[in-house]
């Protein structure tokens, strides 16, 4: 029993150390070097390290992280090509019909392992904002068409992850633990009004948008309808829902009057600068262990979980234009991917409880005949502490609140700066719109910007 015992160990150990990048290394400690990098002058200087997982087990991930640090960087080109490396991996798990050899690998490994064992496929807000960024960068590489195709997708995969996640809520055996509980409740009061991660108002808006500079009104103003659902004290929404709604002679015109003032309109020697502003980082996962005990043996099953954020964000302020613009907030991706980790709860606890009960059995098979505990349960014991990590992989590049503005100003050139960085000059055509995104990461901001 003790040879097997030890044969199950190393041989384990070690197909997991080459198929499987975060078993034992968490994922946050592997990014953080390329998040704190994205401060700094160089910050594409390993991306071909980070690239090179593409091809491993949580490649879905490593697509997104290398085509996310491209696009900050400003290389939408090389993004573009991560971006759809990405969404080809999230087409390749819609389409399996039928489970594979390396899906039952991967699924007897996590039994054993972790969840880490199990083949990445990110939460519904993360391919949303895949879709939404993929847009991006179409139109900051002058491609309105190809934005106009992923905007729509990202639109599409909203209402696509909520009926999955409905259709996934099936009932799971409850796993009575105070431990437990109080996470549930501690992640509930963080996510604060947002209620769902599959609802995305920074997605809506991006969309509207470019339906707007499209000359889709129709179509924009049930993006920013949508929006403004989910974010209702966006006073630069309620203005693109007045304009339009005056525009386009609304019935809900009168109404939106009523609640938010008459729609400012632009004079014919003005154009519009439009503002995205990414800010911070979304936080990471960390973990707790809960302790359980099966016949008097102790095993440990790990969560991940996130703790309590710091002070909420303030809105930007952007200068150099005729008043100072104060960017109001469109999305704090943080509570999104809180929500994310609350609705994955109910099947991670299942996975909890089969491992659990699996390592329970492997103990018992490792006692000796006389109940006296052996070597092999010694090492077992061992292999269990070691082996049970949280699975704290999402995508760590990601902002951690989007905010926007808009003002209509006259033509001209304008150096503009936010909060305290350094400024940088945009023009203003009339009739014209200026699109300005500003990428905020630790002390550094990088300005993109585009006449459409």
């Amino acid at each position: 029993m003790l040879k097997s015992v030890w044969v199950l160990l190393i041989l384990t150990m070690g197909l997991t150390g080459c198929a499987f990048n975060s078993v034992f290394v968490n994922y946050p400690s592997q990014i953080a070097p390329y998040r704190q990098q994205l401060s700094s002058d160089a910050p594409t200087a390993n991306i071909n390290e980070l690239a090179d997982n593409i091809s491993g087990n949580d490649g879905l991930l490593y697509a997104q992280e290398s085509g996310r640090i491209m696009q900050i960087s400003g290389d939408f080109t090389r993004s573009k090509t991560y971006y759809q490396q990405a969404i080809d991996a999230y087409q390749a798990f819609d389409d399996k019909a039928t489970v594979s050899a390396s899906q039952l690998g991967a699924g007897a490994s996590s039994i054993l392992l972790n969840d880490n064992a199990i083949p990445y496929r990110g939460p519904g807000y993360e391919r949303i904002m895949l879709h939404q960024y993929q847009a991006l960068n179409y139109l900051f590489s002058g491609d309105t068409q190809g934005a106009l195709v992923e905007v729509r997708r990202s639109n599409e995969l909203q209402s696509l992850e909520q009926a999955r996640y409905q259709q996934s809520q099936k009932s799971v055996q409850d796993m009575a633990n105070g431990t437990i509980d109080a996470q549930i409740t501690q992640l509930s009061q963080e996510a604060g009004t947002v209620t769902s991660s599959f609802l995305n108002a920074y997605s809506y808006y991006i969309t509207g948008l470019l339906h707007e500079l499209a000359n889709e009104p129709n179509d924009a103003f049930i993006d920013y309808r949508k929006a403004a659902q989910i974010t209702p004290n966006n006073t630069y929404l309620q203005q693109d829902l007045i304009r339009l709604a005056k525009q386009l002679a609304m019935p809900q015109y009168d109404e939106f009057k009523r609640r938010w003032g008459d729609a400012v309109l632009p004079t014919e020697d003005q154009g519009q600068v439009v503002f995205i502003v990414e800010r911070s980082f979304v936080p990471e996962k960390q973990s707790i262990t809960v302790p359980f005990s099966i016949d008097g043996n102790w095993q440990t099953a790990s969560l991940a979980t996130y703790q309590p954020q710091r002070q909420l964000l303030s809105e930007s302020k952007i200068i150099g234009l005729n008043q100072v613009l104060e960017a109001q907030s469109i999305a704090n991706i943080d509570a999104l991917a809180i929500n994310a980790l609350k609705e994955d709860l109910p099947a991670a606890l299942f996975r909890q409880a089969a491992r659990i009960y699996a390592k329970y059995q492997l103990n018992q098979s490792s006692r000796s005949s006389n109940n006296q505990m052996n070597v092999g349960a010694i090492a077992m014991q061992i292999f269990n502490v070691i082996s049970e990590q949280a699975d704290r992989r999402s995508w760590l590049t990601l902002p951690r609140q989007a905010q926007i503005a808009r003002e209509f100003i006259a033509a001209g050139d304008y150096n503009i700066g936010l909060n305290n960085s350094q400024n940088v000059q945009i023009t203003v055509k009339p009739n014209r719109t200026t699109l300005i995104w500003a990428i905020e990461t630790g002390n550094r901001t990088r300005f993109y910007s585009i006449i459409i």
